[in-house]
């Protein structure tokens, strides 16, 4: 057995007339991220920091934003296809850890239902996730509120 690790980061714009979906969370703001996708930048770091422990590429190769199949679809029904691709390779996840990184909202309250839906998606114990968030004292685009981004590790034996 090897034991890999992998790393993963997205960045997504806020824009108006769009949901704020992360960690397949709904959360009530006054502007959502524009993507594809429901562009949500947790899940999406998720899913890259798991594919690239797996060699089994990134999003924007297995999940191209110029197939439309992919328009406005759940970053969670894609981290679900990541762990079938898994799956096909005996590839087991040891555990996923989080951040995101965004000014406003607060995602303190949100965070456990993160867990559990990455958790389920990807049929692991909710203890093996872990999702933190912090601000950047309103530096650089995440401070000003221009966007948010995520970064994630994972650790995978296969």
């Amino acid at each position: 057995m090897k034991m890999r690790v992998g790393l993963g980061y997205d960045v997504h714009r806020l824009a108006e007339n769009r949901k704020l979906i992360i960690g397949g969370v709904d959360i009530p703001y006054e502007k959502g991220l524009l993507g594809h996708s429901d562009a949500d930048v947790l899940v999406h770091a998720i899913m890259d920091a798991l594919l690239g422990a797996s060699k089994l590429g990134d999003i924007g190769v297995l999940f191209p934003d110029s197939d439309p199949k992919y328009k406005d679809i759940s970053s969670i029904t894609l981290l679900k296809y990541v762990k079938e691709a898994m799956d096909k390779k005996n590839i087991k996840i040891i555990n996923i850890d989080s951040i995101i990184v965004a000014q406003k909202p607060k995602m303190r309250p949100y965070i456990e239902e993160m867990e559990k839906n990455i958790a389920k998606a990807l049929d692991i114990s909710t203890d093996d996730v872990n999702v933190k968030a912090t601000t950047e004292e309103e530096l650089g685009f995440t401070g000003s509120g221009e966007g948010i981004s995520s970064k994630a590790v994972c650790f995978i034996e296969m």
